[in-house]
């Protein structure tokens, strides 16, 4: 009965978007922007018919692949400038004060090409009844407070459908949408792709059309690699993985093939499998980061401009409504939850770089504002634990190249799959002569060397028993593939100094000089030479690594050891392409945020040489035992400096001798030079 009213609803609300073009009750330019968006709509509706009725089934790969350009030729390159998705644009024709709102509406009806592919009507119904009141409103010359308040309580009231949607599509695996599109579809014919209704480009077409190329052995031998890290992670955890019915897969669109070869065998293993793509509703929307199965941005600007647009609406009521919603959705899923094992995520480097324009248009999170979203994050972040026990989840991330990183593709992805693969043994013996040797000191220094100004003191947890004990953890192929690493959680008091890389890639953005100034282990000031204005440097920094927090924890320092990734970086010259899982493990790196093991710290971990890894908690972590809110942020930004900006690493012994690890970015600790062989 229910779903009959809601098409009764929709049929409605389509039959009145269809009078809207013949109408002259508004005038220029509010009359072009609701007639686009009103034509926009049908087109829609029409789509809608065609998918139900089969059509799609029976498209040519020619007539899908314009089917998608029509969908996002608005936003795509030059034709974004004349868009009213651009703030820019928008509050030229439109006006200052309305600019904002509508272009913020323009971008929740984009979302009806997702909803429409996946068949939810629901969510369509309430995106064009919104529209609808828009319109009315701009009819009746309704003030701008007005339309704010409208499109407030939209959101507000509509999150009782959008924020339990996409608790439970991250959890149950009977909403089958992007499983279906990966295991019914026909993967040798890459049309497959425009099923899911994202955007799809060069990359997604050309990574599909290169993967059929390969031949079977070497597609189980990534899959393989991907789900044995998944479930080694899970051994060495001491976790029975078996317990745990549901398993996250997280890929970008394009490897499919690899995906159905993962699926397989995950579900050999007794599991099903949950996938999802991004969030699209705004109240869903993590700013910067999509979270899902993701494909190449139709335009990575659009996506900035708009990424804060809910500070137009956002205070400490609809952060309230949020959460509380959040968790009722969390207990009415709580089945799922307690079954929930974790992510295995294939994520892709080598992406076109993006170097982002802050336009005064666009909405930006005020001071409290973003106080109150990170605030509404880590409150999310402890809701979701108390129901996915951190204690029983582990995960996986493994990484490879897209062909718009350039004429080497082949090359590099044939190299990426040679650094996936790499000898355990050797790395684990070798890291493990690293771990012995800062096991028996008390701080790290770290130093830049030639324009590079880093020089900072890391402070170590004390030993209370060095023999059956460690301060690092020995970070293999497992939970974080390449393998290539030792990481621990520093001491927070003691840590000081200066973090300094020339260039790094980070959610996404390329960040330019970038400097971290650190005090008793937390980022007390920052910079970067991203934009020629001060303010809005700082600001990308707090947006893009630290999770809109003034301060953050250092929860984490690592050295990395991979130094195979290094040179492959370094032959092919994509350092600015690296995705962080590879560049971290290309020479040490500190991570802002929660230590590695937030949620999870009263899991014993143990090193494969038996040792208990105790360096788990730091000065604010340890507050989850006396106040939750205090101890996590849920973020995590790792920072590389690389082998080539690095002077040194020599640990400091409780009575001050220097133990040499790294000099003039080498390795020089006796059993650790075998690595040096692919530096040199």
């Amino acid at each position: 009965m229910e779903i009959e009213l809601i098409k009764e609803r929709f049929m409605l609300a389509i039959g009145r978007v269809k009078e809207i073009p013949t109408e002259n009750m508004i005038q220029e330019p509010l009359k072009e922007y609701f007639n686009q968006m009103a034509t926009f709509i049908l087109s829609i509706n029409d789509l809608s018919d065609k998918i139900k009725s089969g059509c799609l089934e029976r498209y040519s790969f020619f007539e899908l692949q314009n089917l998608n350009h029509r969908l996002y030729e608005d936003i795509y390159k030059d034709a974004y400038e004349t868009s009213y998705a651009n703030p820019t644009y928008a509050t030229k024709m439109l006006g200052k004060e309305l600019a904002p709102y509508l272009s913020a509406l323009y971008m929740e009806l984009r979302g009806l090409i997702r909803y429409v592919f996946e068949g939810r009507l629901e969510e369509m119904t309430i995106t064009v009844e919104l529209f609808l009141e828009i319109y009315r409103l701009c009819v009746e010359q309704m003030d701008v407070k007005e339309i704010k308040e409208a499109m407030y309580y939209h959101i507000s009231d509509y999150c009782d459908v959008t924020i339990p949607y996409r608790v439970r599509e991250g959890l149950d695996p009977s909403l089958s949408f992007v499983y279906d599109i990966v295991m019914k579809s026909d993967l040798s014919d890459v049309g497959y792709l425009y099923k899911y209704g994202e955007y799809i480009g060069e990359n997604e077409l050309q990574i599909a059309k290169y993967l059929n190329q390969l031949n079977e052995e070497t597609i189980d031998l990534m899959a393989n690699t991907y789900i044995d890290g998944y479930c080694k992670g899970f051994e060495l955890a001491g976790i029975d993985l078996s317990k745990k019915p549901y398993v996250e897969v997280r890929f970008s669109l394009g490897f499919e093939r690899v995906i159905k070869k993962a699926i397989i065998r995950l579900e050999k293993l007794g599991h099903k499998v949950i996938c999802f793509l991004p969030a699209t509703a705004l109240i869903n929307k993590r700013p910067g980061i999509p979270i899902g199965c993701v494909g190449t941005s139709a335009n990575s600007q659009c996506d900035f401009d708009h990424k804060y647009d809910l500070g137009l609406f956002f205070d400490s009521a609809l952060k309230e409504r949020k959460l509380s919603v959040y968790r009722s959705a969390y207990e009415t899923y709580k089945e799922f939850a307690a079954g929930y094992a974790g992510p295995a995520v294939l994520e892709t480097f080598g992406e076109e770089g993006f170097d982002p324009i802050n336009k005064e248009e666009a909405v930006t999170f005020s001071k409290k504002q973003q106080k109150l979203f990170a605030s509404m994050s880590g409150e999310s972040t402890r809701i979701t634990y108390e129901y996915v026990n951190g204690e029983e989840r582990s995960f996986t991330i493994i990484s490879f190249p897209v062909p718009s990183i350039g004429e080497k593709f082949e090359e590099i992805f044939n190299e990426t799959i040679r650094l996936n693969t790499l000898d355990y043994g050797k790395y684990r013996e070798i890291q493990e002569k690293l771990i012995d040797a800062l096991d028996k000191c008390t701080k790290v220094v770290v130093k830049g060397k030639g324009h590079n100004k880093t020089d900072i003191t890391v402070n170590l947890v004390n030993l209370a028993n060095p023999l059956r004990e460690s301060k690092f953890e020995n970070c293999l192929a497992d939970v974080n593939i390449p393998l290539g690493e030792v990481f621990t959680s520093p001491r927070l008091t003691g840590t000081n100094g200066l973090l300094h890389v020339g260039q790094v890639y980070i959610h996404g953005i390329q960040f330019k000089d970038l400097e971290i100034e650190v005090k008793d282990g937390r980022s007390v000031s920052y910079t970067c030479k991203n934009f020629d204005n001060e303010e809005e440097n700082q600001n990308l920094i707090r947006s893009a690594i630290l999770g809109n927090y003034e301060v953050l924890p250092m929860g984490e320092f690592a050295i990395g050891t991979n130094t195979v990734a290094y040179q492959m970086a370094k032959k092919y010259q994509i350092f600015d392409k690296l995705e962080i899982l590879i560049a971290e493990k290309t020479g040490p790196h500190f991570a802002f945020g929660d230590t590695c093991y937030s949620n999870s710290e009263e899991r014993r971990v143990y090193n494969p040489d038996g040792k208990e890894i105790v360096a788990k908690d730091n000065e604010i972590s340890i507050l989850r035992k006396e106040d939750p809110e205090k101890a996590y942020f849920g973020c995590h930004t790792d920072i590389t400096l690389p082998y080539d900006e690095l002077d040194s690493i020599c640990g400091i012994t409780e009575d001050g001798n220097t133990i040499k690890l790294i000099e003039n970015g080498r390795f020089i600790l006796p059993g650790t030079e075998e690595l040096n062989e692919a530096l040199n």
